[in-house]
């Protein structure tokens, strides 16, 4: 009988969950925690310096990668509007340069024109020799030799309107020398009809020179024979 005896037998179950209360009180007041200790309390400190330390150490590692961004974007920048700024002058320069260049080969080709006529201006009045006219052929020769002295003349002052160089002037104002005949024909059109007379006979009158002196010319010859 004795080995029978099981002591779970005995054991109430609504005993056992309806223990008094002091008891389960007891046991959560035995898991509350604990204040910490000045060592725990320093250790945490000193965590939460490095934790510090760490943190400005990135904060410094990221504005040193901020300045280096914002100067890499400055650069950038400066080489985009440099390089807008260089195309824009280049372009520029080269059509000036463009212009200026055919227009200096055109005023080139002018002034070997001119040069070619003045020289042969040059030579037709160095050619005139006085020595070798005669009685016979005196008239003809004068004559001859004022339409080349005139025509001499003429080259040289169209040449003088052409090239500002030949009146002692600078050749930057080679242009303001070429718009010179209309500003002298407005200031004719603002001039009374007496003042025109006088001005076209201040122009003619070495024309009416020449004839005059040819005709003196004639009739002395035909007086001599």
């Amino acid at each position: 009988m004795a080995a029978d005896y099981d002591p779970a037998e005995f054991v109430d179950g609504d005993f056992q969950a309806h223990k008094s209360p002091h008891t389960g009180t007891a046991t959560s007041n035995s898991a509350t925690p604990r204040a910490p200790t000045r060592e725990e309390v320093d250790a945490r400190v000193v965590e939460a310096q490095q934790k510090l330390v760490e943190l400005k150490r990135v904060q410094e590692e990221l504005e040193r990668e901020r300045t280096s961004l914002e100067e890499t974007r400055r650069r950038q920048r400066e080489f985009q509007t440099g390089r807008q700024e260089v195309l824009q002058s280049l372009t520029r320069g080269m059509g000036l340069l463009e212009e200026a260049e055919f227009n200096s080969r055109r005023e080139a080709e002018q002034m070997a024109k001119t040069l070619v006529d003045l020289r042969e201006a040059l030579a037709k009045v160095q050619s005139i020799n006085e020595e070798a006219w005669t009685r016979d052929n005196f008239s003809v020769e004068l004559t001859r030799a004022l339409t080349s002295v005139e025509n001499a003349r003429m080259e040289w002052n169209s040449a003088r309107l052409k090239f500002a160089v030949l009146c002692g002037q600078p050749e930057g104002n080679a242009g303001a020398a070429a718009v010179a005949p209309p500003a002298a024909t407005s200031l004719l059109t603002g001039q009374s009809f007496g003042a025109l007379v006088r001005l076209g006979w201040a122009l003619t009158w070495p024309l009416a020179l020449v004839a005059l002196l040819s005709l003196g010319a004639l009739v002395t010859l035909l007086l001599r024979r």
